[in-house]
């Protein structure tokens, strides 16, 4: 509960972040107690020195005092479905009755049955069948989105770990 000790820490921790690229001004940082639930999801009267935190990114201000209060302040990736498909290839399976069905994690784009993929580096230009996440069928998926897509006439060994699918 010592404001000495907390600041001797931020002050370490603030120094380690600016040197692997992160503004330490954007962190929040939360004196806590898990043993006895200090400032975890309310604030504490052992604390009676600590005030808040507060934050400045280019998104906005944020403060808070608690725990769960800076939880809530992180804000969600950008999801940028408006930019070209590029989805890196993970694993590639062949699955009686449904045919060869690459898996990855779409990271900027849209992929959806009816597109049409190209995999770099072996230039393979192919059309997508379905495409399931968690076997479910989705309409689309989005950045962010782990899945397994079908497509037509290729074969396993033509597509391995690494090639990257993009839109055609």
């Amino acid at each position: 509960y010592s404001e000495a000790r907390f600041e001797e820490i931020k002050k370490e921790v603030s120094s380690y972040i600016k040197k692997i690229g992160y503004n330490p001004v954007a962190v929040p940082f939360v004196p806590i107690s898990g043993w006895h639930g200090d400032n975890m999801l309310e604030a504490s009267t052992n604390l009676p020195w600590y005030k808040g935190w507060a934050i400045e990114r280019k998104e906005g201000k944020a403060d808070g005092k608690t725990l769960i209060d800076a939880l809530d302040a992180i804000l969600p990736p950008s999801r940028p479905t408006e930019k070209p498909l590029r989805l890196p290839l993970q694993d590639v399976y062949k699955i009686g009755g449904i045919g060869t069905v690459p898996v990855g994690r779409v990271e900027t784009g849209v992929i959806k049955p009816g597109t049409v993929v190209t995999f770099a580096p072996c230039n393979l230009t192919t059309e997508v069948k379905s495409v399931e996440m968690h076997h479910e069928a989705l309409e689309e998926a989005v950045p962010g989105d782990n899945v397994g897509f079908n497509v037509k006439n290729v074969s396993v060994k033509e597509l391995r770990r690494g090639y990257v699918a993009g839109d055609s």
